[in-house]
Formats: C-alpha cells, sequence, structure tokens
C-alpha cells in the first residue's frame, strides 16, 4: 500500500469516442520553424530536431481560465500543432513513424520566456521556464483516419482577437514523421505520448484577461483565458 495517493493520470478528449486518450508523456520540439528560430536569435537548424519535455501534470483542457502563472513577468504564448502516438516506435524509418500517429490536436506551449532566458543565459535547462502547472494546454484530438494529409492546412492564434501567430504546416523544419522517426532513436515511444510539434514566429506576452484563441485547419480550436495570479506577487 502506497503512503499516499497520487492524481489520476491525465486524459484527452478524443473526437469520435467515449474515452479519453491517457498521456504519460508529453515531448515539444524547440525552433521548428524557421522564422521562430530567428525571432529567438538562432538559424533554423536543418540537420537535426532537439527536444525539450513537459510532464503530464502541466496539461491543461482548451476552454480553461487559468492564474498567470506564478515566478514571471514574461508569460508567453506558442501555438502549436500537437500530435498523439498510437502505436510503438523504436528507431523507426519515416513510413512507421508516421503510421504511428493516432491523432492531432491544437496545443499552446505557454511559457515563462523570463525564466527560459535565465536558463540559457547561465547553460541550464529550461525546466522553469517550459514545465509549470497549465503550461501544455491542448484541445481534443482528431483521430488521422478522418483528416487529409498534413500540409498546407494554416495555423494562427489570435489574443483578443488580434492575429499574433500564422503559419502553414508545411513550413515545419521537421516534419512529423521526420520527428517521430528521430525521437524514436532515443526513446521508446508509443500510446499516451504526445508531441508538440513547435510554433511560428509571432510569440509574445500575455496579460491577465487576454483571451487566447487558436486554431489549425480541419481540428478543433483551442481557447485560453489568463486569469489573475494567485497569491503575492
Amino acid at each position: 500500500m502506497s503512503l499516499f495517493d497520487l492524481p489520476p493520470i491525465p486524459d484527452v478528449p478524443v473526437n469520435g469516442e467515449n474515452r479519453g486518450y491517457p498521456v504519460r508523456r508529453i515531448f515539444c520540439v524547440g525552433r521548428n520553424y524557421a522564422d521562430h528560430a530567428r525571432e529567438m536569435g538562432q538559424e533554423p537548424d536543418l540537420e537535426a530536431p532537439f527536444y525539450f519535455t513537459k510532464t503530464p501534470a502541466a496539461l491543461c483542457l482548451t476552454g480553461a481560465t487559468v492564474p498567470y502563472a506564478p515566478g514571471t513577468s514574461d508569460l508567453h504564448h506558442e501555438m502549436e500543432l500537437v500530435v498523439a502516438l498510437g502505436a510503438s516506435v523504436f528507431r523507426a524509418d519515416r513510413e512507421a513513424a508516421a503510421n504511428a500517429v493516432y491523432a492531432y490536436a491544437c496545443g499552446l506551449d505557454m511559457t515563462r520566456r523570463d525564466r527560459q532566458q535565465d536558463a540559457k543565459d547561465k547553460r541550464r535547462p529550461w525546466d522553469l521556464g517550459k514545465d509549470f502547472e497549465n503550461a501544455a494546454v491542448i484541445a481534443p484530438l482528431s483521430k488521422t483516419a478522418t483528416l487529409p494529409p498534413l500540409g498546407p492546412q494554416s495555423i494562427r492564434l489570435t489574443v483578443n482577437g488580434d492575429v499574433r501567430q500564422e503559419a502553414k504546416l508545411d513550413q515545419l523544419l521537421h516534419d512529423v514523421p521526420a520527428v517521430i522517426a528521430h525521437l524514436s532513436g532515443y526513446y521508446h515511444l508509443g500510446p499516451g505520448d504526445l508531441i508538440y510539434t513547435g510554433t511560428p514566429a509571432g510569440v509574445g506576452a500575455v496579460e491577465q484577461g487576454d483571451v487566447l484563441k487558436g486554431d489549425i485547419d480541419g481540428l478543433d480550436p483551442i481557447e485560453l483565458t489568463i486569469g489573475a495570479p494567485e497569491g503575492p506577487a
């Protein structure tokens, strides 16, 4: 018998299903659009993707109002395509990687940009900047069988009705099969794994009261409202 009970494994709703998709791991791809890499002061890296992770405790479902994140004065939005895996893959080629995709969703990779920059300046991990409560926002999953192939679909984000981010999915530097194939060289990937595939240019700060709305052609939209911070500033 355990000393205490842990929270249940988080589920993401799946369109057309009465059961949710349980999440065991969250991988995120960094600087996967050329213009975003440049706005972060880096040249695009075409050699291979790189990653950071978030714990499932960071998940937040669309439609929520969340507190302004603690420990930051520079909370940023990052609109992303999220991939949900439905089959096990290890050292996969592109075909096996593509076949492992179960579903897609709209996601928001919320970022404490000042804490991320602190880590970069000191050559330390990005955890405080990226992995915190409500930092991995997600809309319901849409199964790949119901969708056309990825490519020219638009991805966009508005804040209070003003467009902040807008691009096409075929502008990803490393597309979905490439990311899964590469990542599977380092992990035994499988059902329960989410991959946030990177954000277009236009990331920026949000404030208390802001309403974020994002969409990708063919997928359920995502929405998040930024509430007041908890406790003392």
